[in-house]
């Protein structure tokens, strides 16, 4: 018999909602606890796309909104394959940002509807379970290094944070969201919370397609 596959757990949230440290505090407490888990971020910065993104981010390249968009969405998808072996063997993937915030981001800008881009991901593995990070974006603005990279300005985070309020309305997602403004350990045990019942729900569940 297979193994029961691994659930597919995405973090999203403005800049500095605090994704990465509860992501890494998520797979820790999950393989504690006896359960394969492991971390992905996007953007992938080690493929050959994800170098494109990096420089473009730390503003040492310039690139054409759609083209931006693109190469987000392609670093998606190259891992696909990946993450999909990794589901099968039973380990739940811990995700730092997915086709939500490339949507989010996007349509953020001027001229960009949600409809174009969510195109480009609408077929990727669908996660079990998106929590939402909400924190304000003055509250954001002051915790540490904002505004290193490109798109750290309150006022576009401001509606960077509209669009996923858009994105949440689509009930074929499983979005939950959390207040992360609390202290890190009440944020921790919220997730972990949310995470255990997705594992325990996907296990028996076929992996699903985004979008569609």
């Amino acid at each position: 018999m297979a193994s029961k596959r691994g659930a597919l757990i995405v973090l999203e949230g403005v800049d500095k909602a605090g994704k990465t440290t509860q992501c890494k505090r998520l797979v820790q407490a999950l393989q504690q606890s006896g359960r394969p888990a492991e971390v992905m971020r996007f953007p992938d910065r080690t493929t050959t796309i994800g170098q494109l993104i990096s420089s473009y981010l730390e503003k040492k390249s310039d690139l054409e909104d759609h083209t931006v968009h693109l190469l987000f969405s392609a670093n998606r998808w190259e891992l696909v394959p990946t993450m999909k072996k990794k589901l099968e063997q039973g380990i739940t993937l811990v995700v730092d940002r997915y086709a939500f915030s490339g949507v989010a981001f996007t349509s953020a800008k001027p001229g960009f509807c949600l409809d174009w881009c969510m195109k480009p991901d609408v077929g990727l593995p669908k996660p079990d379970l998106v929590m939402f990070l909400k924190l304000s974006p003055a509250d954001a603005a002051l915790r540490g290094q904002f505004g290193e990279e490109r798109y750290e300005t309150s006022a576009f985070q401001k509606v960077v944070q509209q669009r996923f309020d858009e994105l949440m309305k689509d009930t074929s997602v499983n979005w939950q969201v959390i207040d992360a403004s609390q202290n890190i350990d009440g944020v921790h045990n919220n997730i972990m919370d949310h995470s255990l019942n997705a594992i325990n729900t996907a296990q028996n569940l076929p992996l699903g397609e985004l979008w569609k």
